[in-house]
Order: C-alpha cells, then sequence, then structure tokens
C-alpha cells in the first residue's frame, strides 16, 4: 500500500547530524542547603484530583472499525482541502515526542504515527502536510474539544472516562506505570516511597495512580515529565512514576537513572479525536492496522524501546 517514503528522508537527517555522545549524568544530590526552585507551574501541595466515575458497560480496549474511504464531505476529505493535518503532541518527552538536537525537527514514536496519518489523507508524505502543536497533558481533552486539532498523539491512555469527552482509536501501544529513580537510592518499588516526594504530569493517569498507592507517597505535579526528570536529578523528589515507556526516554538521557518496581497499572495508548468524528476515527484505525503489520516493530526497535522494555509485539485490535 506504500510506506517507507517519510523514513528515507528522517534516514539521511540522522546520517547528516552524526550520532552524539551520551552527556554526562547530573549529581542527584542537592549542593548545600538553598532550595533549588520548582520549575514553573509545578504543584506541590500534595493534592490530587481524583479522576471521575467509569463509564457503565466501558472497554477501553474497543473501538470503531477501520474504514479507509474518504467520501466528500467527510472529516478527512475537509483536512485534504485545507492542506495540513493538525496534530496536538509532545515536544519534551524523549523517544515518543521530543525536538531533534541537531536538526529541531520533532521525533519519536507518535511521531511517527502522526506522519503516516497525514501519509493515508493526502497520498503521500510532505512535512508540509503536518502541524504540530506542542502541548501538555493537561490540555489533551481541551484541544480536542475545541477544535484546535485534528488528533492528539501524546502517549495518550485511553480510559472509560476520557471516552465521555473524546473518541479515541484502537489501541497502538500498551505501556504499564512504573517507578524511575536514581542509581544510588537503594529504592526498588513505589511502597518504599511512602511519604516521599513523587513527580508526576498533571491530568495523566500517573497522578491518580499515586493517590492509591500504600503507603501514599507525596505527589509533586509539573506541566510535563521534563521537569520530573529534572526534580529528580536535583534532589527535590525521590522518584518519578509514569508510563514504562516514558520512563525508558528518561534512562537515555540520564544513565544515573533505572526503573525499578512492578507495573503498577496498564496504560493503552490510542489517537485522540474529536467526539463526534466517527468517519476520523475509523479512518485512523485502518492506518493503524498497516502500522502494526509493517511499521510498528521497525519503529520499536528504531527508538531503542526494547533497551527497557524488553521485546514487545504490537497489540492486537479489538473493535465493536
Amino acid at each position: 500500500m506504500k510506506r517507507w517514503t517519510w523514513l528515507a528522508g528522517a534516514l539521511v537527517a540522522t546520517l547528516v547530524a552524526g550520532c552524539g555522545s551520551a552527556g554526562t549524568p547530573v549529581d542527584p544530590a542537592p549542593v548545600g542547603s538553598v532550595q533549588r526552585p520548582m520549575p514553573g507551574g509545578t504543584d506541590v501541595s500534595g493534592k490530587i484530583e481524583q479522576g471521575g466515575s467509569d463509564a457503565p458497560n466501558c472497554n477501553p480496549q474497543q473501538s470503531l472499525r477501520p474504514d479507509d474511504s474518504m467520501p466528500p464531505g467527510s472529516t478527512m476529505d475537509n483536512i485534504k482541502k485545507r492542506g495540513y493535518l493538525i496534530a496536538g503532541v509532545d515536544q519534551a518527552t524523549n523517544l515518543w515526542g521530543f525536538r531533534n538536537p541537531h536538526t529541531g525537527e520533532l521525533e519519536g514514536f507518535d511521531i511517527d504515527v502522526v506522519k503516516e496519518i497525514a501519509h493515508d489523507i493526502f497520498g503521500s508524505y510532505d512535512p508540509n502536510t503536518i502541524r504540530f502543536k506542542a502541548i501538555n497533558s493537561s490540555e489533551r481533552e481541551t484541544v480536542l474539544a475545541s477544535g484546535d486539532v485534528d488528533v492528539v498523539v501524546r502517549t495518550y491512555s485511553v480510559t472509560c472516562e476520557r471516552l465521555q469527552k473524546v473518541a479515541f482509536s484502537s489501541v497502538y501501544f500498551e505501556a504499564a506505570q512504573r517507578v524511575l529513580v536514581t542509581e544510588k537510592s537503594g529504592i526498588e518499588n513505589i511502597a518504599q516511597l511512602g511519604g516521599k516526594k513523587v513527580c508526576a504530569a498533571g491530568s495523566s493517569t500517573s497522578v491518580n495512580r499515586l493517590a492509591e498507592a500504600k503507603p501514599k507517597p507525596e505527589p509533586v505535579v509539573t506541566n510535563n515529565w521534563t521537569d520530573c526528570l529534572v526534580l529528580l536529578q536535583q534532589g527535590q523528589v525521590a522518584g518519578v512514576s509514569t508510563d514504562d515507556t516514558i520512563l525508558a526516554g528518561m534512562t537515555e538521557e540520564d544513565p544515573a537513572t533505572r526503573v525499578v518496581g512492578p507495573q503498577l497499572s496498564e496504560e493503552l495508548y490510542g489517537v485522540g479525536v474529536p467526539k463526534g468524528n466517527e468517519d476520523m476515527v475509523r479512518f485512523v484505525n485502518a492506518t493503524l492496522e498497516d502500522f502494526r503489520k509493517n511499521m510498528w516493530r521497525d519503529r520499536f526497535r528504531h527508538w531503542g524501546l526494547q533497551r527497557v522494555l524488553g521485546d514487545l509485539t504490537p497489540p492486537q485490535p479489538q473493535y465493536r
């Protein structure tokens, strides 16, 4: 059906940029007694807003059956006439949605998914057919509800609560929440973080999971996961808790950190779509069918996710 047109350009850019050497890990121990300032937007109150109740008879793994047609007047047809797809993404999560320091271009597993959706709408890959909108975790539902974006592809976990506000594609990646600590901390699981400061990004499923931990840690909520890593490196928090996929990127950035403990939850990544755009959900699901078969394993290995997550396989989609 296609495929590797945009990958060829990415490979050339990588070869030109060369391979950068890993930076020296930051010493996690704070220097002196002066408290370092927290990143802007950080909440250290320790309060967590619990999520709402799930909808009855909800199965977050199920989505609409795929359909790659683009009839006149459809959401995809309107996007094609406009000339570009608008995608809400991350720009600060290593391996998933981040800016290449050599080229300034957005890269990562989630960015690859966006490129495939655009490819299928426009018939070939052209970077001018995508407009990326960098958003925080807390903005995902907002930009979909307002129509500011056509899709959100940002390590976006499908939950029954979120399905009441937005629509989702089928699951394209299965993650699990775990904990990141420094190598020298001696911490091996979430239980050892009871009463200690643990960082998570706002409006993420990880935040609510911290409220359920026993003994309960003291949450520190930031706008993005990069801030959490900085706080861990500075010794202002004892750990970071989020999806192992995101933590994998942090260990790549700082080898003096490690992922520990059992899985705290299962996280199912889907593409977020504005509520009511069922044709777009079906179209994206058709794209993901092809992505799983022809590109998923290559992209998984390309981003080095197997180094932390092991040898995973694409999730099998479920439809209703």
